[in-house]
């Protein structure tokens, strides 16, 4: 049996966007694909990712912010820079690597009151998994979801 493709999150600090990517895919395909995040700056787990993720029955709490492993990187079957920042940081990878990257905004600079900030971080959370839903077409699959909707996303599709 052929090993499981390798997917690969980075963005800046490891602390929202990459852990939820993460989660989302474990938690959709984790019998499908292997799956790491990084970043360029580790700045820890942000604690509003993981209270936005466990709304939806995702448990990332146990993750920890990493720093770019180069082997990984070399390693992995696609990479996906979520931010503007990591795109342009990420070291180049070998030419079997497959990069995509996916411009998502960082719920940690949200500003406003508390309920407006985990208002950002949910509908990043949903912009996430709207994209991690499409993992299974980037190696030509189409794996059923292992995580199935918790009472849909707390966003209407057509605005994300």
């Amino acid at each position: 049996m052929s090993e499981l493709p390798l997917v690969y999150f980075v963005c800046t600090g490891n602390a929202c966007r990459s852990q939820m990517a993460e989660g989302w895919a474990r938690a959709l395909f984790g019998s499908h694909l292997q799956v790491a995040s990084a970043g360029i700056q580790p700045t820890g787990l942000d604690p509003r990712a993981t209270a936005a993720m466990a709304e939806l029955g995702v448990d990332i709490s146990a993750q920890v912010s990493k720093m770019l492993d180069p082997l990984l990187l070399a390693r992995a079957d696609l990479v996906i820079t979520l931010c503007d920042d990591a795109d342009q940081r990420c070291p180049t990878t070998p030419p079997q690597v497959r990069r995509l990257h996916w411009s998502v905004t960082d719920p940690a600079t949200a500003s406003g009151s508390p309920e407006q900030v985990s208002e950002v971080f949910r509908q990043v959370r949903d912009q996430l998994r709207l994209r991690i839903e499409t993992l299974p077409f980037e190696f030509g699959q189409t794996w059923p979801l292992s995580h199935p909707p918790t009472g849909g996303l707390g966003h209407d599709r057509e605005t994300l």
